[in-house]
């Protein structure tokens, strides 16, 4: 799992598409985490089954709308809106695809792309907040290290007394008088 800050923001992108296709109730939904070296073309697949071509498009509009309502992202590209059978939602880092049922079974995306690895909604979730919690301790603890204080070494001629005892308990020490120059 990578952990730029690109990286980062495309889970949290996918995550809340997931979030929209549950919230209109997306049957059987998946994240395909795609190896690098297999796949150039995006780092995830979102993957949702839809019981209508209604459905499919009222999904496929949740995502759009949520994405772009809560982080100013649009896709590049969308297909299939019109017949509604498989709608395609390319993010670029991310694509959705959200198919009726009967679809997703004949193409077997998850199938065809065997390197890639399969979550739940729920598992991608705990693994982003597991990463981004790492994240957090990992920057808290650069920042204490940064804050502590320095240790500065003792002045050679400091004598124990006047770092034992309090300051109200030393002896006044007497000044000498100041010398006077005078012009020529």
């Amino acid at each position: 799992m990578s952990t730029t800050p690109a990286h980062d923001q495309t889970r949290i992108l996918v995550q809340a598409a997931a979030a929209a296709c549950e919230s209109k109730k997306g049957e059987d939904t998946r994240i395909l985490e795609l190896d690098p070296v297999d796949s150039g073309l995006a780092d995830f697949f979102l993957i949702t089954s839809a019981t209508n071509d209604r459905q499919a498009v009222a999904i496929a509009d949740e995502i759009e709308g949520r994405l772009k309502r809560e982080f100013g992202v649009m896709p590049h590209s969308v297909e299939g809106r019109r017949r509604g059978d498989w709608i395609l939602l390319d993010y670029v880092d991310f694509v959705a695809h959200i198919f009726l049922t009967e679809r997703r079974a004949f193409y077997d995306i998850e199938r065809l792309r065997k390197s890639a690895r399969p979550l739940t909604p729920a598992e991608f979730d705990a693994e982003l907040k597991q990463a981004l919690a790492a994240k957090t301790r990992t920057a808290r603890a650069k920042s204490a290290d940064s804050a502590a204080p320095k240790k500065t070494a003792k002045k050679p001629g400091a004598s124990k007394a006047s770092t034992s005892k309090p300051k109200a308990e030393q002896p006044a020490k007497k000044k000498s008088p100041a010398k006077k120059t005078t012009k020529k």
